[in-house]
């Protein structure tokens, strides 16, 4: 993993004429906005500027930052195909795909097969997007099941309508949790206060509601909860407007104290936590609302510039919820808004699964939140037959809701085969973020990583060819990467020549230096030159990356110079290496005015590499 969203693969002992096929899986959900979900497949890796100058300030970095690129409109030297079989679950609506031309099949309603059409075949310089929706104006659900040879696994979904009437919205009750500690004093209890307040006005007639202040102890607006009057929000407001900030950060008592607090009866219950997360007992925070996920739904603030994340997103991912940040009063407006929309439309409360004559085991979470309108709810587990019932019930403005799911072998289907993963991935984050406190869960997280082949913190992928090869030597190739469409040579930041006022592109192995265009009288303008190792003959089990990452961290500046002072601008060298030092240095071929073989040996031998490399070794250098 280069970056977050950036993935490098290596393949190595690759003989003349062979052919290597990969195959990587992955699977992630879907999270529909707003009624669309969206699936995309990054095709290319774009361009990423990094100001960092010195070889010093990139020390211990990855070199990918200078992968070489192909010039702009430069079609790919591969060509790109994709397929997708959409098998949704529930009944499907719209189905398209704004950034390739492709041809869409409808399979009964709740399937669709898209493929490329031809002229897209050099289409991998951007990302494919593939976009659908739902039908229907009701409550959906929806089930999968997967027959594997050794378990079976199943996901259960229940779809919001796409379109809500406040009418259908049933009346809830609100328990705000307040941060007052010492550290939220000043500035982010101002933010709070505006987020609450916000919140507080916005609430109907027919809604409840209680605030709890907390720091070292904490204290109640209301022994009970208070119906929404406007009497009642004012009375709450000045309490809220009154406080100043002081004392320890006791969490947990305060989520504690607002659970026991006495409940409105018949209605669905929202806990609201506006806190910076400065405590030390984010796992015991998750576990309570773990165990407490049926009582209530969980939504966290987190309020200031330097919020404690883990505890808000990990509030947001126990409680099945979403995350709300805001860093200063500007944003804080905002923020509310963003939350009061996001909540104001539970749809479906009080949810109960039960499985009738369906045999299930292992499920995922352990129970229910509220159903809203913008986020669908889905549970995952283990079965062993496919027959049965499923039953889920619940409230809704109407009255009692009930849904009856037949469970049926024909529903079953060998495609599904993601299922595995997405069960084990939800079990392990589960495990990993919200275990319970105390308990070492790595030797369960790393047997769930290699029994259902999963990355985990503990677990990764080396795949090794039986065939043992001698090569004698190895040869690294960088792979160019295509620009992505519409991206013009400017974004790779440099290695351009000037010719009469114009930029023209140099190799596309070289091109790392920074450069800008005066648009006022066609300057070009390029930075400092630079040193690049752009290829190399290493020993057997060495890649180029293993030398030539020390090299450029730790002698690039003084070969820089010398370069510079040389007017060298093409070099190749020989190296003897023993234990990850360098012996001696030969000068294979240059192109300059002059070079000195001492010299450069003299700055080599200060190069420490790794102590397993040894032999003899050629690097190809370029100075631009």
């Amino acid at each position: 993993q280069k970056r977050p969203n950036v993935f490098q693969m290596k393949v190595a002992n690759i003989m003349p004429g062979d052919v290597i096929e990969v195959t990587v899986k992955y699977t992630e959900i879907l999270v529909p906005e707003d009624g669309t979900y969206e699936y995309v497949f990054p095709t290319v890796v774009g361009p990423r500027y990094t100001g960092e100058s010195k070889p010093s300030d990139i020390k211990g970095k990855d070199n990918w930052l200078v992968n070489p690129y192909l010039h702009q409109g430069e079609e790919a030297p591969y060509e790109f195909g994709i397929s997708v079989n959409l098998n949704a679950g529930l009944s499907l609506g719209e189905v398209w795909v704004p950034s390739h031309k492709v041809k869409i099949d409808k399979k009964g309603g709740d399937r669709a097969v898209i493929t490329l059409k031809p002229e897209e075949k050099n289409g991998g310089n951007r990302d494919y997007i593939l976009r659908y929706k739902l039908s229907g104006n009701k409550i959906n659900t929806g089930l999968l099941l997967y027959p594997g040879d050794k378990e079976k696994f199943f996901v259960l979904m229940l779809e919001p309508p796409e379109n809500v009437n406040i009418d259908m919205v049933p009346p809830r009750e609100y328990v705000f949790i307040v941060d007052v500690s010492g550290s939220m004093h000043g500035f982010p209890l101002d933010v709070s206060k505006v987020v609450i307040k916000k919140i507080v006005n916005s609430l109907r007639g027919k809604d409840y509601f209680n605030i709890l202040f907390f720091a070292g102890g904490s204290e109640v607006l209301s022994a009970y909860p208070l119906q929404a009057t406007e009497a009642n929000k004012k009375k709450a407001i000045e309490m809220m407007m009154s406080q100043s900030g002081g004392g320890g950060t006791e969490i947990l008592d305060a989520f504690q104290r607002a659970l026991a607090l006495e409940k409105k009866e018949g209605l669905s219950r929202i806990i609201v936590t506006a806190t910076d997360g400065y405590v030390s007992v984010e796992k015991e925070v998750f576990d309570l609302i773990v165990n407490n996920s049926n009582e209530a739904n969980f939504f966290a603030f987190g309020i200031g510039s330097g919020v404690n994340r883990y505890l808000i997103e990990g509030i947001a991912r126990v409680g099945m919820g979403e995350p709300f940040i805001a860093v200063d009063e500007k944003e804080a407006s905002n923020v509310a808004d963003k939350f009061v929309e996001y909540i104001k439309h539970p749809l479906l409360t009080d949810i109960k699964v039960s499985f009738e004559g369906f045999d299930v085991y292992e499920v995922e979470p352990v129970s229910m939140p509220d159903l809203f309108a913008r986020r669908p709810l889905m549970l995952y587990g283990k079965y062993k037959k496919a027959s049965g019932n499923i039953k889920v019930t619940g409230k809704t403005v109407k009255g009692k809701y009930v849904k009856n799911i037949p469970v049926m072998k024909s529903q079953e289907d060998k495609q599904n085969t993601a299922l595995t993963y997405i069960w084990a991935r939800e079990k392990i984050a589960r495990l990993a973020d919200y275990g319970r406190v105390g308990v070492d869960v790595k030797k369960e997280v790393t047997e769930l990583g290699l029994k259902y082949h999963l990355m985990t913190d503990f677990t990764s992928f080396v795949a090794v060819d039986r065939v043992i090869r001698k090569t004698g030597e190895v040869v690294t190739v960088k792979q160019p990467l295509p620009l992505p469409q519409g991206v013009s040579d400017y974004a790779v930041g440099g290695g351009y020549t000037a010719t009469g006022g114009k930029a023209s592109p140099s190799s596309p192995m070289m091109r790392a230096c920074e450069l800008s265009v005066d648009d006022r009288n066609g300057v070009v303008h390029i930075s400092e030159p630079n040193l690049f190792i752009t290829s190399g003959v290493m020993p057997a089990n060495v890649a180029l990356d293993d030398v030539g990452s020390p090299v450029m961290n730790q002698i690039k500046e003084e070969l820089e110079k010398k370069f510079k002072e040389w007017g060298l601008t093409y070099l190749v060298v020989n190296l003897k290496v023993d234990k990850g030092k360098v012996l001696s240095l030969q000068v294979k071929k240059y192109t300059g005015k002059k070079c000195d073989a001492a010299a450069l040996e003299k700055i080599f031998k200060k190069l420490q590499l790794p102590i397993e490399i040894q032999g003899n070794m050629e690097l190809e250098m370029h100075f631009m």
